[in-house]
């Protein structure tokens, strides 16, 4: 097979070889393993990107704005990024709780979607409003004991990662916001009076998700909120310049913000990115073994592919829902437990759950659409085993790609250590602001979080 042979591979081959010294995350020397690795590992990236090389899995940088997917209806520009990351953060704007002077300007979109948990919420349920507590990652945020169950605000489903969202076009694990893609002809899905009825803004999935978000969770943005804290008329007015005044603080264009400083959360720091940028020593034996499993034997990138390595593709896998003891406001079947038949009302579609991205996943080690796996190690011996958990789904909607792999312990420890460590970015704090214009503690501003966060001593 002829292969293209791309700048950034030119660059690999040169470091395989020992034509380079840098080797920033395993400074022992290149082996003779690791070259075969290398060699095993370039062709299969040729094949699994159709040819483009190891530069269609390289994620752009953070402020590289004209190489990050967008909504063409959003553009991103610098202050737009700026003002979506504050707005993310601010607990101030949590200011319609259901129990007034108790939940008031306590969370924010970060409650659950926080950078000490790669974005995600680092419990199996997320809990926004009515939660209280943080601990050192979210780990320890529990309800609150003057709320009742029924008035917590509560994820139906595994909260999914804020992070990489740039690379999917439509949102959530059953793919309801978004207007555009293969969200064309669903048209008659968006009822007037829920959150999928944004999709008629006609945006994409982060943005349509963001601007749902903020009525859904009860946060305000408008004129009043930004006069308050008077740096948010100021961004909002450089952020938004051609819409007019009436229409330019409120929940849409602070929604838009918030989903353009999203398009900006990606792991582009992580081993992996640095070995498709030509540091072939960025990795150690164990990892390049996985990822030749990943893109070879193990059958991963037939669903998990590109920058992000996920895909818009849906797939039932039989795993459990989120449900259980520990599980609060899930009693009987939600919609969201169909998947994407869920949404499209397909029964064709019923289970089919939306292929997520693989980075930074120790972070919050929950898994499947019920968070029932714990690791990534049982996620994989999962797949490996092919036998579903869920006894609700017929077996005539599992997903072909659901098959025994015939991996040994071995493959499953290397297959581990790639996704573990090679997809992980040490740095997501980059992302989170200094403070906000409120002054508020954040992701969380209730009495135990504001001491677990050392807002207050």
């Amino acid at each position: 097979m002829k292969f293209m042979i791309s700048k950034v591979l030119f660059l690999a081959v040169l470091v395989s070889l020992g034509l380079s010294s840098c080797k920033k995350n395993h400074p022992q020397e290149i082996t003779e393993e690791q070259t075969n690795l290398d060699a095993q590992l370039i062709p299969l990236l040729e094949e699994a990107s159709n040819g483009q090389g190891l530069d269609y899995f390289i994620l752009p940088s953070e402020n590289d704005y004209a190489n990050i997917p967008q909504d063409p209806t959003n553009p991103l520009n610098q202050t737009k990024v700026k003002l979506g990351k504050l707005l993310f953060h601010e607990t101030g704007i949590g200011l319609n709780p259901r129990m007034d002077g108790v939940g008031d300007q306590t969370y924010s979109c970060a409650t659950c979607h926080h950078a000490a948990a790669g974005f995600q919420a680092n419990r199996r349920q997320g809990l926004g409003e009515g939660g209280i507590g943080f601990g050192l990652a979210g780990e320890s945020r529990e309800p609150h004991p003057e709320y009742p169950t029924d008035s917590i605000d509560t994820q139906p489903i595994r909260t999914p990662t804020a992070m990489n969202g740039a690379y999917q076009e439509v949102m959530l694990w059953n793919g309801q916001f978004g207007a555009q893609g293969m969200n064309e002809g669903t048209q008659s899905q968006w009822t007037p009076g829920t959150p999928i009825f944004n999709n008629n803004f006609g945006h994409q999935g982060l943005e349509i998700q963001a601007i749902a978000g903020l009525t859904v969770h009860r946060q305000v943005v408008d004129e009043q909120v930004c006069q308050e804290f008077s740096i948010y008329e100021d961004l909002f007015d450089i952020a938004f310049p051609g819409w007019p005044q009436a229409t330019r603080y409120t929940q849409r264009t602070a929604g838009l913000a918030i989903a353009a400083y999203e398009r900006t959360i990606l792991s582009n720091q992580a081993p992996w990115q640095e070995y498709l940028r030509g540091n072939m020593s960025a990795l150690s034996d164990s990892e390049k073994r996985g990822a030749v499993l990943f893109f070879g034997k193990a059958e991963c990138s037939n669903c998990h592919t590109g920058p992000a390595l996920s895909s818009m593709s849906f797939h039932a896998l039989g795993m459990e829902d989120l449900d259980g003891p520990d599980i609060l406001n899930s009693e009987g079947q939600n919609n969201e437990d169909l998947g994407r038949g869920g949404f499209t009302g397909n029964p064709s579609e019923y289970y089919r759950f939306k292929t997520p991205q693989l980075y930074n996943l120790k972070d919050s080690p929950f898994f499947g659409h019920g968070g029932t796996l714990n690791s990534v190690r049982a996620v994989i011996e999962y797949k490996n085993n092919a036998i579903p958990e869920n006894p609700e789904v017929p077996e005539s909607q599992l997903s072909e790609e659901f098959h025994p792999l015939n991996l040994t312990e071995q493959e499953i420890t290397d297959l581990t250590n790639f996704v573990e460590d090679a997809l992980y970015d040490p740095n997501l704090f980059r992302y989170v602001p200094q403070d906000l214009p409120s002054g508020f503690c954040f992701p969380n501003n209730d009495a135990v979080s504001q001491i677990d966060q050392g807002c207050i001593e």
